[in-house]
């Protein structure tokens, strides 16, 4: 049987072992592995059909000694609390290995999209903001979307925030359409962030971008722009696993010579799910869900869901992957973490790897609370550089040390937290 891994656990796990190496005073290490506040909540929503349902919400606050709390909200029907622990703890050091002002932050609410009408949806946003109007803001905690979650319903939670206290505050929320406040490049941030960390290690390694293959979890917007910038930059994507909904389970496609990403993006609805009948009928191979790991693939993404990669299933890694590209938040378990050490397979973890969603978010926010907005290369050219200098600021500690990039880029960002909590008398 396949052990379950509680998100918030893992969190503190790996919180735990840096501050032993950094040895953190017991009042700084008992003040960050635990949230700074929470807030659980009903939404109640009139359906469509008259009736009243009741979701459960949440707004967890994790640090914000450095800024405002960022972080986005997911509906998945799976939601818990102790992963949106999980999720604002990893914002937290997220936004500080990077060197953003900002602290960690995450939403969510327990629900399933799929199974509710547009009209629904944003009641159910506008609920969710109701609930926690006095709790966030432009200068206090700054959402944005998550896991099936995206611009549209940022409007309708930015506008239900500015009916409530009045006047334009299109800072309040990240992940807006470009035409209410949104930023160029927004889209693209993560997934890009993504290759550029990807791209700076193969450097690093001394592999040759042009030719290196890919093996992706997912087919969010993660995957598919982390898919279109390594292609562009000469490298393949040989396989993609994403869920399916209507089965409830997910599948692996597989084309040893490289997918099509213009022909899959034709066939993925908007939830990531790509059409098996249509990939089947262009000769994709299609696999069961965790096939993704075991392809002949010098790099893996898991761009997904949190423990994706487990002790249980880490073996099945093939054996040319030499880098493993966390697109996801928390998808390698500790006890994978160990079997990754042992093949001395490079990492970048998650927390640095996606950063580049939280980076252009912050963009978006100083362009909307300024009122200037700045050209998409300028965008992607200000992120290019920041994502660059945080992995390779990372990267030079892991070789100085010998420690695990995990454990270096937990050592930076842990550091700069609390050395900002102290300043603020708080420890």
């Amino acid at each position: 049987m396949v052990k379950q891994f509680n998100a918030f656990e893992m969190a503190q796990q790996q919180f735990d072992a840096v501050a032993e190496k950094l040895q953190l005073d017991g009042g700084t290490t008992e003040l960050l592995r635990w949230p700074l506040r929470e807030y659980h909540f009903l939404v109640p929503v009139r359906m469509d059909d008259g009736s009243v349902r009741v979701f459960k919400g949440y707004r967890v606050q994790h640090n914000d000694a450095r800024g405002p709390a960022k972080g986005g909200i997911r509906f998945h029907p799976q939601e818990t609390v102790d992963t949106v622990r999980a999720l604002s703890m990893w914002m937290t050091w997220k936004c500080a290995v990077v060197d953003i002002p900002l602290g960690g932050g995450k939403g969510g609410v327990i629900c399933d999209p799929h199974n509710l009408s547009p009209r629904e949806q944003e009641a159910l946003c506008r609920g969710w903001i109701r609930q926690v109007v006095r709790n966030v803001g432009p200068v206090q905690d700054v959402p944005a979307p998550d896991v099936m979650t995206n611009p549209q319903h940022m409007v309708w939670m930015m506008d239900e925030y500015e009916r409530i206290t009045g006047g334009h505050q299109p800072g309040v929320i990240t992940g807006k359409p470009v035409e209410v406040g949104g930023s160029l490049g927004r889209t693209e941030a993560t997934g890009f962030g993504v290759v550029y960390t990807v791209r700076e290690a193969l450097s690093r390694l001394r592999i040759q971008i042009e030719g290196v293959r890919a093996s992706i979890q997912g087919f969010g917007n993660v995957a598919q722009y982390a898919a279109k910038k390594l292609i562009e930059l000469g490298g393949s994507v040989v396989a993609v696993a994403c869920w399916d909904n209507d089965d409830h389970a997910a599948y692996t496609f597989v084309k040893p010579e490289g997918i099509d990403i213009d022909f899959l993006l034709s066939i993925t609805d908007r939830f990531g799910t790509i059409d098996k009948d249509r990939a089947r009928e262009a000769k994709y191979d299609i696999l069961p869900a965790d096939a993704w790991l075991a392809q002949e693939a010098e790099i893996l993404i898991p761009a997904a869901l949190e423990n994706q990669i487990t002790g249980d299933n880490a073996a099945q890694m093939h054996r040319r992957v030499k880098l493993i590209a966390e697109g996801a938040n928390g998808p390698t378990t500790p006890e994978a973490d160990a079997i990754i050490k042992d093949r001395g397979i490079f990492l970048i973890p998650d927390f640095l790897c996606n950063a580049g969603g939280v980076t252009c978010s912050y963009f978006e926010q100083v362009q909307s609370n300024m009122n200037f907005y700045w050209p998409k290369d300028e965008v992607l050219e200000r992120l290019d550089q920041k994502m660059t200098q945080a992995f390779h600021a990372v990267a030079d500690l892991a070789d100085e040390t010998g420690e695990y990039m995990r454990d270096a880029a937990y050592m930076i960002a842990i550091q700069k937290v609390a050395t900002a909590c102290r300043l603020r008398g708080w420890v």
